[in-house]
């Protein structure tokens, strides 16, 4: 495996944003500038599942050995959780804060999150983790929502409610909920709205500005919620695994390790020497006095 460093000069009036990749050789942390990707490194060896950040800087990873929590999206400070192998993970924003994790089971259980945060000096213990209930052949968790072979689901203080649909493949939480499934992309409304037919692998959003991919590998995007979506032209021929959204732009990533960035004038992109992303997530930028 090649080293993975990087170094690039940034504006030192914009502060870069942290992108978290959750690959098959660990997890990488690499710095975006607007539409540019600078420093990257692998900030821990294993082989990541899924990664999540939640708006306060929780940092969830999801391995296949264990669930590791940071705060303040510092992957230093990640440790272990005793929930054992994962692999899907989210984190629950709102008055029940809490990680939300899948085991290779179907299994989905939560952990709370103290009022000041998770404390990496008192590390949770597995009879902290809250289970909820199993579903079938989880497939990607984001907030509240649960994909599965089953449909969608959502998680609740104490269980898991059956929220619609079949062969949920990948869903969205922010904002009005977005499902990709295997015939077709819906939108959470009065229901379930059929969005767009045809079969789709992945989705995501910030609330506002979504993207997916259809089954046969055409890249979707809207501006806005309610939005038409369009197909987009990429520089690459590779799958998109996961997209991430920051405060400038749109990012991403390849399953084969190629970030791609974007502010609106077109794409610029940057392999962070990995393979096997499952998936991204872009965190906070760095407080600036």
């Amino acid at each position: 495996m090649p080293t993975i460093d990087e170094k690039r000069v940034y504006d030192e009036a914009t502060p870069p944003a942290p992108v978290f990749v959750a690959a098959e050789q660990g997890l990488v942390v690499a710095r975006l500038s607007a539409d540019t990707v600078g420093e990257f490194s692998l900030a821990r060896r294993c082989v990541a599942t899924d990664v999540a950040v939640g708006p306060e800087g929780t940092l969830a990873l999801a391995t296949d050995e264990s669930v590791l929590v940071a705060p303040d999206a510092d992957p230093e400070r990640l440790h272990e959780t005793q929930f054992g192998p994962a692999t899907a993970v989210s984190v629950v924003d709102g008055p029940e804060r809490s990680v939300v994790a899948a085991d290779p089971a179907g299994g989905i259980a939560r952990l709370p999150i103290p009022d000041g945060g998770v404390d990496p000096a008192s590390p949770p213990a597995a009879a902290d983790w809250v289970p909820l209930g199993s579903v079938e052949e989880v497939r990607a968790v984001d907030g509240r929502l649960v994909a599965a072979a089953d449909g969608v689901h959502r998680v609740t203080a104490s269980g898991l409610d059956d929220a619609g649909l079949d062969d949920a493949r990948d869903v969205a939480g922010r904002g009005a909920p977005l499902a990709a499934t295997a015939d077709g992309l819906y939108e959470l409304g009065n229901g379930w709205m059929l969005a767009r037919e045809g079969g789709h692998a992945t989705v995501a959003t910030d609330g506002e500005r979504a993207h997916a991919v259809a089954a046969e590998g055409t890249v979707l995007g809207r501006a806005s919620a309610g939005g038409a979506w369009a197909a987009l032209d990429l520089p690459t021929g590779d799958g998109i695994a996961d997209f991430g959204y920051t405060d400038d732009g749109v990012v991403a990533a390849t399953a084969s390790g190629t970030l791609l960035a974007t502010v609106g004038d077109g794409w610029r992109s940057r392999s962070v020497g990995v393979t096997g992303v499952q998936s991204i997530a872009a965190g906070p930028k760095p407080a600036t006095e």
